[in-house]
């Protein structure tokens, strides 16, 4: 499956945006800036792609870019804290 990941936003708040081959439908995570950290706020993957790995590509994205560009992140959405413990190695951009 064919995953495209791409990001959306402003400084103070933005979305990452699942895109998969031959499907109409999204997968979302969002966050905003609260403190100096991004706040992922919601994880939101529709039923018709659900449960092939794209909520994880999304955090996976996010982390990426918190390594990448020096900021951290603050697990708020209940996905993206699960993702964290599952991860001990993204400890280094975690907040909170």
């Amino acid at each position: 499956m064919e995953v495209t990941i791409t990001r959306h936003g402003t400084d103070q708040a933005g979305e990452y945006h699942a895109h998969i081959a031959g499907s109409e439908h999204l997968g979302r995570l969002t966050w905003v800036l609260r403190d100096g950290a991004r706040v992922a706020e919601h994880t939101l993957v529709p039923p018709a792609i659900g449960g092939r790995g794209v909520a994880a590509r999304l955090v996976e994205a996010l982390v990426a870019d918190a390594h990448a560009k020096g900021f951290k992140v603050v697990p708020e959405c209940s996905y993206v804290a699960a993702a964290f413990k599952r991860h001990p190695e993204w400890g280094g951009v975690k907040q909170g």
